[in-house]
């Protein structure tokens, strides 16, 4: 196959961003009152947070804005921080009524998980993650494998990877003690490092690899899908990727074991990443979007002081946009719909 290179702005280089202010927004302090005036429509009519839906959230002098970063997500660099939340302002049930009311405006919220979660508040859970969230025993070192899903609720450090919809946002409403920062690297970048560097490699990148569906989606690691690390429809790039996945179907008997050279090119994507990336710290109020199919994101450990206030929680939303891209052949198996426009991600709901 004849791969060319993705171009537009969604292919930086962490160095440039370090520089850059196209990925930066500020809130802006006259939207207070309309905020609190959303706020107070939607307790008059008793919503709570997950019944707000678009029309209950009316925002019309922020929504310029909100529909500037839709479109920096989708047709410009794929990321965008927006500071200044003033969330010291609101109670926790405020600012989830405010964080999903915005949500709507920016797109669709989709579920985290099997369990119909819209909202995931992002802190260390403790211990005992794993078997609320999934793990798998019996690994040969001893210790239980980790879901992605449980990996996140903990303080330790998350290895660059995707998530399951268009975007992700996360609200940071208190920093750690230490630690937490947000690593962010172009997968456009990536991809076109690969066809510079190891043509051959990219190659691979276009093939299937196992995953499993461990955590968000199932209980089992037996559930599992093949899907390529890299695609692309109309010039324009999707890239789905998490090492944990793919490492837990390969614990599963009779899936397909990575091949040398697909080892190969998931060490030369990781070391990219870390060489293309650039570090965000988010501070109280800052909410960051990400457009899961031109970025890839991690984060470095962390350590709490509840003492003293400083102990890490990010709300996250996760959305399906309605200006997305249109996705390659083939991505139905995780996005259910590939038509440009279309409401996809998330995780499909379990009935009990």
């Amino acid at each position: 196959m004849n791969h060319t290179p993705i171009v537009g702005p969604c292919a930086w280089h962490g160095r440039e961003m370090t520089t850059s202010r196209r990925w930066l927004r500020d809130f802006p302090a006259e939207a207070v009152p309309e905020i609190d005036a959303a706020l107070e429509g939607v307790r008059k009519r008793g919503l709570a947070w997950q019944e707000i839906r678009r029309e209950d959230f009316p925002l019309p002098t922020l929504q310029p804005l909100l529909d500037d970063i839709a479109d920096e997500l989708e047709n410009g660099c794929g990321m965008v921080k927006l500071r200044g939340f003033p969330v010291a302002r609101y109670d926790e049930e405020a600012l989830r009524q405010i964080y999903f009311g915005l949500g709507t405006r920016l797109g669709t919220p989709v579920f985290q998980n099997r369990r119909g979660e819209l909202m995931r508040a992002i802190r260390d859970e403790g211990g005992d993650v794993g078997q609320r969230y999934g793990q798998i025993e019996g690994k040969g070192d001893g210790r239980p494998f980790l879901s992605s899903y449980a990996r996140t609720l903990t303080n330790g450090a998350l290895r660059f990877h995707t998530d399951r919809t268009d975007v992700v946002a996360l609200l940071c409403v208190r920093q750690a003690r230490s630690g937490g920062i947000s690593k962010i690297c172009s997968s456009a970048a990536v991809h076109n490092a690969f066809l510079e560097r190891r043509p051959d490699l990219l190659e691979v990148m276009y093939r299937d690899v196992w995953r499993s569906r461990l955590g968000e989606e199932s209980d089992k690691a037996e559930t599992v899908y093949p899907l390529p690390i890299f695609g692309v429809r109309d010039g324009r790039l999707t890239s789905h990727y998490s090492l944990t996945y793919i490492e837990a179907a390969e614990l599963v008997p009779g899936v397909p074991k990575l091949t040398a050279a697909q080892r190969e090119a998931i060490d030369m994507l990781m070391a990219l990443a870390e060489e293309l990336c650039f570090e965000m710290t988010l501070e109280p109020g800052d909410i960051q979007f990400l457009n899961s199919h031109v970025t890839y994101h991690g984060r470095t450990p962390f350590e709490d002081d509840r003492a003293s206030g400083h102990d890490r929680l990010l709300l996250r939303l996760w959305l399906t946009m309605p200006n997305n891209r249109a996705l390659p052949a083939g991505h139905e198996v995780l996005w259910g719909s590939i038509d440009a426009g279309a409401r996809r991600g998330g995780i499909g709901q379990v009935t009990i």
